[in-house]
């Protein structure tokens, strides 16, 4: 507040109410696990929200939501890297022994639960399909 970030400062109150607004709803208090959820989640809305401002011409809206994918971003661990994720879903399909697109969701839940928040979801959902030969 005091070094005038009015962005950084709008992004950060977002996140306490939508973690707040969790607590009340859900009533319990998050872990780092679910804040970490809210945290994927609002990632997401921005993203689509993006894709919508840029189908109707509004740069200014698709400035403001880039900004703020790129501030919550940095309240998140770091990303995996490309190899990191390879070795995760190669590890997760050895443990399953899945063999076809129909196991996805056993290799997808183990790795959701190593990945999360440290990598795309919907990314990692298409490497396995591809691995998998879907």
């Amino acid at each position: 507040m005091r070094a005038g970030e009015k962005a950084r400062l709008g992004v950060i109150r977002m996140i306490t109410s939508a973690i707040k607004q969790r607590e009340v709803d859900e009533r319990i208090t998050l872990d780092d696990a679910q804040v970490l959820t809210v945290l994927d989640k609002m990632i997401k809305q921005r993203k689509e929200s993006l894709v919508q401002f840029q189908a109707g011409n509004r740069q200014d809206l698709v400035d403001k939501e880039s900004a703020e994918i790129t501030l919550l971003q940095t309240y998140l661990p770091a990303q995996l890297s490309g190899a990191e994720i390879d070795a995760l879903i190669a590890e997760a399909i050895a443990a399953t022994g899945a063999a076809s697109v129909k196991d996805m969701g056993k290799v997808m839940g183990i790795i959701k639960a190593k990945a999360q928040g440290r990598a795309d979801m919907a990314a990692v959902g298409a490497k396995i399909k591809a691995k998998l030969g879907g």
